[in-house]
Order: C-alpha cells, then structure tokens, then sequence
C-alpha cells in the first residue's frame, strides 16, 4: 500500500475508534437505565410477564421501523443518521427522567407502565442508529479488519454488560432511579460530542447502487426497503444465514429475560447485579477475543462452533439451584455471542455493496432481531404457566426431571434451561448439514474492495433478478 493510501487508512481507522468511543459510553448509560428500569418494574409487579415487557418495548420498534430506516440510511450521511439517533434517543431518557423525578418528589403517581413509551421511543432512534452505525464501519474499516473492528463493537456490548448491573444496583440505592438515568442522558451527550468531532467518507458506488438510486425518487420508502429483501433472496447462502441468526437470537431473547428471576428466586438485587457483572464479563471477554484474533478464516466454521459450546453450557442452568455455577454458566453463554455475531456481521459486510448496506442491514436486523422480543414475551408465559406450574404439581415425568435438576421454586426454569440447550446443538449440528450454509463465504463474490487496492472495483455480486 501506497503512504497515502496508507495515511488515508490510518485516518479513517481514527474515525473509527472515535466513533466507537462516543457509542460505547453510550451503550453503558443506556444499560445504566435498562437494568433501573427493569428492577423497578418488577419489583413493583413482581412478574415475569411485566418484565418481559419492558425487553419488548426495547426491541420491537426497532424491528418495525427497520426497513424504513434503513432505506432512508443509504439515502443520508451516515454520521448525521447517527447524530438524529442518538439526539432522538437521548430526548427520550431526558422526558424518563423528568417522569421519575417527578414520581419521587410525590408531584404525580405515574404507573410503571407508563415508562414503556420512552424506552419504545428509545428503540425507534435506535433502529436508525444500528444500520447506520455497521455501514459506516465497513466504509472506516479494511475489508482484512472488518473482523476484529466486529470484535470492538461487540467488547463495546460487553462493556456495558459488565460495568452496568452492578453500577445500577449500586447508584439506585444511593441517588435514585431518576438520577442513574440522567446518567444515560450525559452519555447521549458525549456520543454526539464523539460525532460532531469526525466525517465519514463518501459511500462508493456500486452497479446495484447505482440502478437502485436512479429510481429511489420515484419510489416510496417502503418500496425503497425491498431492495434489502431483493439481494438477500437473489443470495440463498445469506437467506440460510439470516434463519441461522433469528434462531440465535430467540434463544438469547428467552436468556437474558430469565436471568433475573432465577437469580432473586434464590437470592437478592445486589447479587442480581453481580450476577449480570459477571455474565456481562463473559460478553465482554468474547468481544476481546473476537477483537485481537478476528475470527477463524471460514468464519461459519466459528459461527457452528461458538452455537454447539453456547448449547452445552445451558445445562449449567439446570443444575441444583446455585449463584457461583449459573453465573459461571450466564458468562460462558454470553461469551459466545459476540464472536457468533461477529462473525456473521462480518460475512454481511464483505458480501453486501457499501451503497445498499442501510437497506439490507436494516432489514437483517429486523428480522433476525425480530425473533429477541419474540423470545422475550414467550419466557415469561412460557415460566410463567407452564414450566413452573408442571415442575410444582408433580407427576412421573415432573418427578424424573426433579430428582436430576432439583425442585422448588426456579425448577422450571431451570428445565426450560436445559430444552433449550438441547435445541442449540440440535440447531449447530443441523447447520453443518446444508451446503448453503456452510459454503456462503464461497458462493457468493466479495461486495468490498481489496484493501491493497482502495480504487478497486466494488462487485456487486450481480444485479438483481427483476
């Protein structure tokens, strides 16, 4: 590589690094407010049903507005997409804010309903943010690094995992729930601080591109959105991909939302917290490793791997009622997410043209994260009125699953634990089985030029059948 196109390198990975700067205190603000919220809803309801509600108002806005955002993605500058995101968003914990403060200074009795519209308003800046913010990463990042920037932004995650459940528990026993969430507001603060400090470069244009901005003008917003379900269909190998990541995704919905009743049903909040610390340590270790090593070179052999060790560990969970093994266990299982989706983020990338990543990402994202607050509402019912319920009146097979993973209250859960981990391996090794999926990286040409060559022509990957 030329000096130039090497100090042009140097420069956009500095972009980079700001930018994800600026977003990673923004994910611990905003997990800062996750956890206050969620413990002060349930606490209030005592339901697992409640809970899993306040997960959904955080996820399923985003999946709605998805394909319109994304259209409008590639349409904008990707750094003024993120600033609306992050403004729009950061409005919204300021109106949860006031809403707390004033319920604390007994002003007005507001339902804890009441704060779902913020954290949905939330959701909806962010489903322009995400698509947004992976776009501009395959623009700053060389096609070789795309790996390990993934990494960043999943340690990003991670850091939020880690540092915010025990740092909510502690502050809201000390300043208040209002006040961990004006927290979550300065951390918007400083993300647009972040943005307005960098430029992203022009997005390059592709021959798809191309014909899908000649009749952008002529089309509607919603019909601009189906140019990202047009190329995922147009390429079978991602549509197996993409059905590999809703499973995913459900299980880790179903994961994260029994997490906190198992854990107070055998203890208290602070440990709650500890518990998420230390689980979230398991995300931000995977985010590491992701981050230094890249992942492996035929990264579905990472995606396969990662699956099938994410499966076995959810035996963990129906152990005999212990803090210290589910802890361990909540660590492992969150340790494989960031290198799975990692890895697939980076096989969208590299096969997606710069121009249409709004559009499919987004779309991507709706449906595979679609299937996160799926898995949220049906933890808690499925808990809820029939886990529980069978493991508590007995009976033969109650009664053989009781003598192996222990009885009383959490049993159930601890039983749901274990099908699904079943269905995971089930799931890694199923995936082995179909040559769409596993020869993805093969079948479909490369969407990012070579980094030796920054004038290289983008393939398109072929236009797309009318």
């Amino acid at each position: 590589m030329s000096e130039r196109g090497a100090a042009a390198t140097g420069s956009s990975l500095r972009v980079f690094f700001i930018t994800w700067l600026g977003q990673l205190v923004s994910l611990v603000g905003s997990g800062l407010t996750s956890f206050a919220v969620g413990i002060k809803i349930y606490q209030d309801s005592g339901s697992v049903t409640q809970l899993s509600l306040v997960s959904f108002c955080y996820v399923a806005p985003l999946v709605l507005l998805s394909p319109v955002a994304g259209t409008l993605v590639d349409r904008w500058d990707r750094r003024r997409a993120m600033l609306l995101a992050d403004a729009g968003a950061g409005s919204s914990a300021l109106v949860m804010w006031a809403l707390l403060s004033a319920s604390a200074a007994g002003a007005i009795a507001i339902p804890s309903w009441v704060y779902l519209g913020p954290i949905a308003v939330t959701s909806a800046f962010d489903a322009f943010r995400w698509p947004a913010y992976q776009a501009a990463t395959s623009l700053l990042v060389p096609k070789q690094h795309l790996g390990r920037a993934n990494g960043l932004i999943e340690l990003a995650s991670g850091v939020g995992q880690v540092s915010a459940p025990a740092l909510a528990a502690a502050l809201v026993t000390r300043i208040g729930v209002q006040r961990v969430v004006l927290i979550d507001v300065v951390s918007f603060a400083f993300a647009i601080g972040s943005l307005f400090l960098v430029r992203f470069p022009a997005v390059p244009r592709s021959e798809l591109g191309e014909k899908e901005a000649a009749g952008d003008r002529a089309q509607s917003l919603l019909q601009g959105s189906l140019v990202g379900w047009r190329f995922i269909r147009a390429r079978p190998g991602l549509l197996v991909l993409l059905a590999f990541s809703v499973a995913n995704n459900l299980s880790f919905g179903i994961m994260t939302v029994l997490i906190t009743p198992f854990v107070l049903g055998v203890s208290d909040v602070a440990t709650l917290g500890k518990v998420l610390s230390f689980a979230g340590l398991g995300m931000l270790l995977g985010g590491v490793t992701l981050s230094v090593w890249g992942g492996p070179r035929k990264r579905v052999r990472g995606i396969v791997a990662f699956t099938l060790l994410s499966g076995v560990v959810l035996f963990m969970g129906g152990a005999p009622p212990s803090v210290l093994l589910f802890a361990s266990g909540s660590a492992l299982f969150l340790f494989c997410g960031p290198l799975i989706g990692g890895c697939a983020q980076t096989i969208w990338q590299s096969k997606t043209p710069p121009d249409v990543q709004g559009r499919v990402f987004a779309l991507k994202r709706m449906i595979a994260a679609g299937s996160a607050p799926l898995g949220n509402l049906i933890a808690g019912p499925l808990v809820d009125r029939l886990f529980e319920p069978w493991m508590a009146a007995g009976g033969a097979l109650a009664g053989s699953a009781g003598a192996i993973i222990g009885t009383g209250r959490g049993r159930g859960i601890g039983l749901f634990f274990i099908v699904l981990g079943t269905t995971r391996i089930l799931q890694a090794f199923v995936a082995i089985l179909v040559p769409r999926f596993w020869n993805v990286e093969d079948d479909i040409p490369d969407a990012l030029p070579d980094a030796r060559d920054a004038k290289a022509p983008i393939a398109a990957g072929a236009e797309l059948p009318e």
